[in-house]
């Protein structure tokens, strides 16, 4: 089978999007010898990273990078010069592509948190996905959350959708070394003990409320007794509001932005966090949790949509909502030494229950299927 895969995230810093389509295809490459592999990209640093490593893949560049040139006219016209058997993309895919498609759609957030995107990009993402969930040939969700969503929102057949969970790369685990521990802090311009929280700024990830947390437990604990927060992410969409957001609760000053940090320095940044925060309110997977479960941090995240299907016991769940609450949540770990303790070590067991290549595994089923290579009986 010759199996293209659109990775054109990959060099993009598009968080998710990118730590999906890099680890899915190393972890295939790693499971899989026997199909061939046209991988998409659109990035030098994707070029760097996928080229010429493995004997059964390809790397072709597909240009413009923009979405609205290259899917319905450049990776349309390669599709149809260089025929496969199966395309792979993420959310979205050619109108009219020569072949099935398999489509990974990680969540609907624009289709039920509008005044969270801009008014284009809601707009395009709403026609596209939507055409690309209705005519795929498969629809992978990476939670049950996200399936069912995807079944009641477009009234995608039950048939054609299959849940895959993400992973954490194996390159996140705690990092012991002071070395490399003080190489991140210096790097950041951390000092003493923080929160750390990950996530690209954009409204539904939810800083605006750990800034009214933060600010609620300044005032009860004081200022001197409180850890940092560390903020780690490339600004998005709207970021604007939370960014003023830290100034209106007034913890401007104890909030670290340090903007887009690259893989390599991640679990160190992990590692060396008292806890980890992520009151995100809607998620299709939810990785920055599972990263930190992975480096042995003790994580505070929201109780809706995917995430209690990532952190289950493993961390403390609470009302996305209520800042109070999340508070709370904070102020026991900073207190409970035997807490995080706790955490740490169902933190660690949890994570091993996620792994790429089990993901690699099940989506070759997908592939299979896709193509009428199993029965069409449900996974």
């Amino acid at each position: 089978m010759h199996i293209a895969i659109d990775a054109h995230s990959v060099g993009t810093g598009l968080a998710g999007n990118e730590t999906y389509a890099a680890n899915l295809v190393e972890a295939l490459a790693e499971v899989d010898q026997e199909n061939r592999y046209t991988l998409y990209v659109t990035k030098p640093e994707a070029v760097e990273r996928f080229g010429g490593r493995w004997s059964n893949f390809e790397v072709r560049r597909t240009l413009p990078h923009t979405p609205l040139l290259r899917v319905p006219l450049t990776l349309s016209a390669e599709l149809r010069r260089r025929p496969v058997d199966l395309l792979h993309v993420q959310y979205t895919a050619p109108p009219l592509a020569p072949c099935p498609v398999v489509a990974t759609i990680h969540d609907l957030s624009f289709e039920h948190l509008p005044e969270t995107f801009r008014r284009r990009s809601r707009a395009q993402l709403r026609l596209t996905v939507r055409r690309t969930a209705r005519s795929a040939a498969h629809v992978v969700a990476p939670s049950e959350f996200t399936r069912r969503d995807l079944i009641e929102t477009y009234g995608v057949a039950r048939g054609r959708t299959s849940v895959v969970p993400l992973a954490a790369s194996e390159r996140f685990a705690p990092v012991r070394e002071a070395k490399e521990l003080q190489r991140v802090r210096e790097l950041y311009g951390i000092e003493g003990d923080y929160i750390l929280a990950v996530g690209s700024i954009q409204p539904r990830k939810n800083l605006a409320r750990l800034f009214e947390a933060y600010s609620g437990l300044r005032q009860t604990r004081g200022q001197d007794k409180l850890p940092k927060l560390v903020v780690v992410g490339k600004r998005a969409w709207l970021y604007g509001e939370t960014l003023r957001a830290a100034g209106e609760y007034g913890v401007s000053d104890a909030v670290i932005f340090t903007g887009y940090a690259p893989e390599r320095d991640l679990p160190a940044l992990y590692s060396g966090a008292l806890c980890f925060a992520y009151p995100s309110y809607f998620e299709g997977f939810g990785l920055p949790p599972l990263e930190a479960m992975r480096c042995g941090t003790a994580v505070v995240a929201g109780d809706r949509t995917s995430l209690p299907e990532v952190v289950g016991d493993a961390g403390l769940l609470v009302n996305p909502f209520d800042p109070e609450e999340i508070a709370a949540a904070l102020a026991r770990l900073i207190e409970d030494d035997s807490l995080r303790a706790l955490l740490r070590e169902r933190g660690l067991a949890r994570a091993t229950q996620f792994d790429w290549r089990e993901t690699a595994r099940l989506t070759l089923e997908v592939y299979r299927r896709a193509t009428g290579g199993v029965p069409s009986a449900e996974y």
